[in-house]
């Protein structure tokens, strides 16, 4: 196979027309020709650091629409799907990634559950870990969520990051807001990477000792305008990832849209496209193609070097997008879960109280970090009860993998003025999170999912509507463009009850992430992100 073009040779730093002569999935040579193509050619894009399963995609069907936007390889964390499945779970994603022409390249989950004060569906320990980095697809392990333990060295998680040392496999970061001397002792475990940088300092000082920067823009957490300055004088320490990116957004981007965010901002080509491919291809040591004789022939065919409009994208010198159309074929795939529990009554959403001030979370636009708020009670009944005149609603976490009370809340900025919403979509653990403006909204939402073992629903005053996750309770078993269309409805839907969210159900599936400080809630309780230990949510 032949593909003419101008090439973009990223080490050389330089742009030639010129032909690609392809055989065997591999650039048997690269040669100069005068009467080429307009179009470019260049290394296809990598996703540094993705949750597959927040796609609410199995990989297949990912692939699928990846491709679209010129990506060929993702660095993928499966530790949704492991706190719902465990081991099982990561073994699902690998060989359903394997059924088609992309590359997925796994890691070893660290933390299922993130934290012992949730529960989840399963647990990997470091003996299970021993055994996943002997696998060749394992290629790493994955984001050390638990900062303070890395810390204040918690046998158990030192014992996951020793193996992977021993193994010669990377170790992924993961600390919110860490600096100092804190952030000097959990560079010195030997983690190499971080993609919860919230400001450019904190950015700039875990550069300056030595870790690499993941810039982030996924569909709930933004960081490319905080952080893509450091591009300019780190381009070998920095790598582009979207973390979490739900299905109507990859229906429209991926990483292309954080080149041409870059260009836009007058980023040096070569400096944003070794963010975009060659730093995470090198850091990982990923089978990946960079257009050099002798690689896979990975790459990418697009209209401009502004906007990277794709053309056409190659994987081992497969096409496998062109003329607008994924040429991936969707395959048949199993439909494993993990929903052991049944519907809840609207007393179960109760909470007595005569406390006359509370807790509250405040959730942040485009932010997974939240923050702590004090308020005054609204108590009906000997009930605490949501207060939609003050944005400040009933919040619950139900645990789906056994018979428990639902944990309760109340959170500000969701907005809603009537209805529910809720979601099986709750990172790590995945239980069922809802907020809304009464216990029977609420209770509503909640049994939609349990009826459907898993998804996402609204209720409003008028209709009802749910999309089902049936994989794992997290991921569809339908394709990119059916799951994306339901996860857009459900989400106007969201917003015509009145949350004023970017992205609602993703900023709604952060909530009990109690590894990202402020106040978080788990299926036990309230919880203090900064001091990592349950709260009362009454003051009394």
């Amino acid at each position: 196979m032949k593909i003419q073009g101008q090439i973009v040779d990223i080490h050389a730093k330089r742009i030639f027309k010129g032909e690609i002569i392809v055989r065997n999935g591999k650039i048997e040579s690269i040669r100069e020709a005068g009467h080429s193509r307009d179009e470019y050619i260049l290394p296809g894009f990598v996703d540094a650091h993705i949750h597959i399963e927040s796609s609410m995609l199995v990989p297949s069907e990912f692939a699928r629409m990846a491709v679209r936007h010129g990506t060929v390889a993702t660095v993928s964390d499966p530790h949704e799907i492991a706190n719902v499945l465990g081991v099982p779970g990561v073994e699902f994603m690998i060989e359903n990634g394997k059924k088609v022409p992309f590359k997925f390249n796994f890691g070893a989950p660290s933390c299922v559950p993130a934290t012992s004060f949730e529960t989840s569906g399963a647990v990997i320990d470091s003996g299970a870990i021993d055994k996943l980095l002997q696998k060749e697809e394992i290629l790493y392990l994955t984001e050390m969520m638990n900062y303070p333990g890395v810390i204040h060295k918690d046998p158990e998680v030192m014992k996951k990051l020793e193996l992977a040392h021993k193994y010669g496999k990377p170790v992924d970061g993961h600390a919110p807001g860490l600096t100092g001397s804190d952030l000097d002792q959990y560079i010195a475990t030997g983690i190499t990477t971080d993609h919860e940088c919230f400001s450019f300092e904190e950015g700039l000082e875990k550069i300056e000792k030595g870790m690499k920067i993941l810039i982030r823009e996924g569909s709930a957490a933004k960081n490319f305008e905080a952080l893509i300055n450091l591009l300019p004088q780190y381009p070998g320490q920095i790598m582009f990832c979207s973390d979490d990116k739900h299905p109507d957004d990859l229906l429209l981007d991926h990483i292309n849209r954080l080149c041409a965010r870059a260009r836009a901002k007058g980023m040096e080509l070569f400096d944003i496209l070794r963010a975009a491919s060659l730093n995470p291809v090198e850091h990982y040591g990923l089978d990946v193609g960079l257009l050099r004789t002798g690689d896979p022939a990975d790459f990418i065919v697009v209209s401009d070097l502004d906007e990277f409009g794709v053309l056409e994208t190659y994987i081992n010198g497969q096409c496998v997008y062109s003329d607008g159309v994924s040429k991936i074929e969707a395959v048949d795939f199993e439909v494993p879960n993990n929903f052991n529990i049944g519907a809840k009554q609207v007393s179960d959403f109760r909470f007595e109280s005569t406390a006359g001030q509370i807790r509250v979370i405040e959730a942040l636009d485009g932010e997974l970090i939240t923050r702590e708020l004090i308020a005054e009670s609204k108590i009906r009944d000997g009930n605490l009860v949501s207060d939609p005149g003050r944005d400040i609603l009933k919040m619950t976490v139900v645990n789906r993998y056994e018979e428990k009370a639902p944990a309760i809340a109340f959170i500000k900025n969701f907005g809603l003025k009537e209805g529910a919403i809720a979601s099986s979509v709750g990172h790590d653990s995945h239980n069922i999170l809802a907020v809304g403006v009464s216990d029977e909204a609420i209770c509503r939402a909640v049994n939609l999912l349990i009826e459907a073992r898993g998804g996402i629903s609204a209720v409003s005053e008028k209709e009802e509507k749910v999309l089902p996750l049936p994989v794992a309770g997290i991921m569809s078993d339908k394709d990119g463009t059916v799951a994306g269309k339901g996860y857009s409805e459900l989400s106007r839907m969201a917003r015509a009850m009145g949350s004023r969210l970017h992205a609602p159900y993703m900023t709604l599936s952060f909530m009990a992430l109690l590894v990202i400080p402020e106040l978080k809630l788990s299926d036990r309780g309230l919880f203090n992100g900064k001091r990592f230990e349950f709260t009362p949510l009454e003051l009394k």
